[in-house]
């Protein structure tokens, strides 16, 4: 997968379209991430110790990599690689042409 944790993305496509975010987890499996602030969810959590009350938490659900975009240089990119002399491949912005990384 071309995004990786910890990057910074936006949203190109659905409801939350233009928001960027970081990458807070990435489900390899799935091609599927979990970005900060983005496709928030409502989860009910019945009483315990913590919330004798039980309680509404808010936490981010997962969103599918076609609908992000790379932040690179403050304007959405796409990703490509590029393996340099040395033998290392990297990420390089397919806008610019310069690493990502």
């Amino acid at each position: 997968m071309k995004i990786r944790q910890g990057d910074t993305v936006k949203v190109i496509s659905g409801s939350y379209n233009g928001k960027e975010g970081r990458v807070l987890k990435v489900l390899n499996s799935r091609n599927r991430l979990i970005v900060e602030g983005i496709n928030m969810l409502k989860r009910h959590m019945r009483p315990n110790q913590e919330n004798p009350q039980g309680a509404i938490v808010e936490k981010e659900g997962s969103i599918h990599v076609s609908n992000v975009q790379l932040v690179s240089g403050g304007k959405a990119t796409k990703v490509g690689y590029k393996i340099l002399d040395d033998g290392k491949k990297v990420r390089i912005s397919k806008k610019t042409g310069k690493k990502v990384d």
